[in-house]
C-alpha cells in the first residue's frame, strides 16, 4: 500500500476512465490500410498522442486536419466495447468534485461522446487536443489541465496508461498512477506506481484545506 498526498487528479480519458482501446485500435488500422501505411507502426505510436500530431508524422503529405476530422467522428461512431473502467465511477465520486479534472488527447467532440457513453459526469475542467499547441508527451497538455484546476503541478497526480502520458505527466511535475489497459506494466515503468485496477485507489483523509491522500493497492 502507498500513499499519496495531492491537492487534484488529473486523469487520462481513454483506457483510464474509458474502456476504448480496441475502438480507436480498430480505427487507427482502417486508417493506416487506406492509406498504405503499417497498422502496426500507426498503433505504435498513436495511442496517448493526439491525432494531428501522428499523422503529421506517418503522413506529412497529407492534411491532418481533414484526417482528423474523419477519424474522430468514425472513433464517435464506433461504440462496439466502449464502456466504462472498473473503478472509474467509485474514483471520480469520491474524489473533491471541483479537484479532478481530464486530459485527453483527443478531441473536445470525442471527449463528451466518449464520457456520455460511459455515464461518467463531465468534469468541470476538460482540457483537450484542441485546447493545447503540443499535445503528449509535450507537458502542456498537464500543465494545462493544472492551470484551470487552479493547483500547482506538483500537487497533482496523474492517472495514465501510455508512455507518451506519462512522460507529459513527468515532464510536468507530476506524479504519475499508471494503469496497464493499453500498454503491457514492463511498458509503463516510469510511472509511480502501477494498478491492475482503478478500483485498486481509494480516496482517504481530505483535509481543511481539501487536500487529499489517495491510498494505492500496488
Amino acid at each position: 500500500m502507498q500513499t499519496l498526498l495531492c491537492a487534484a487528479i488529473l486523469f487520462d480519458l481513454d483506457g483510464v476512465l474509458v474502456s476504448s482501446t480496441q475502438a480507436v485500435s480498430r480505427q487507427w488500422r482502417r486508417w493506416s490500410v487506406e492509406h498504405n501505411i503499417n497498422p502496426e507502426e500507426a498503433l505504435h505510436i498513436a495511442h496517448g498522442r493526439r491525432a494531428a500530431e501522428v499523422i503529421a508524422l506517418l503522413a506529412p503529405d497529407l492534411d491532418a486536419h481533414a484526417e482528423v476530422k474523419v477519424l474522430e467522428q468514425r472513433e464517435a461512431d464506433d461504440v462496439d466495447g466502449v464502456a466504462i473502467m472498473p473503478g472509474a465511477m467509485d474514483l471520480v465520486s469520491s474524489a473533491p468534485q471541483d479537484r479532478w479534472g481530464v486530459v485527453t488527447s483527443g478531441t473536445r467532440h470525442l471527449a463528451l461522446s466518449r464520457l456520455s457513453l460511459a455515464g461518467i459526469p463531465v468534469p468541470r475542467v476538460l482540457a483537450t487536443a484542441d485546447d493545447v499547441v503540443h499535445g503528449k508527451p509535450h507537458p502542456e497538455p498537464y500543465l494545462k489541465g493544472a492551470q484551470l484546476l487552479g493547483y500547482p503541478p506538483q500537487k497533482c497526480v496523474v492517472i495514465e496508461d501510455a508512455p507518451a502520458g506519462i512522460e507529459a505527466a513527468h515532464r510536468a511535475g507530476m506524479r504519475v498512477i499508471a494503469l496497464p489497459s493499453t500498454y503491457p506494466a514492463s511498458a509503463l515503468e516510469g510511472a509511480d506506481v502501477i494498478v491492475g485496477s482503478l478500483a485498486s485507489i481509494t480516496v482517504a483523509r481530505i483535509g481543511q484545506d481539501g487536500e487529499f491522500e489517495l491510498k494505492v493497492e500496488d
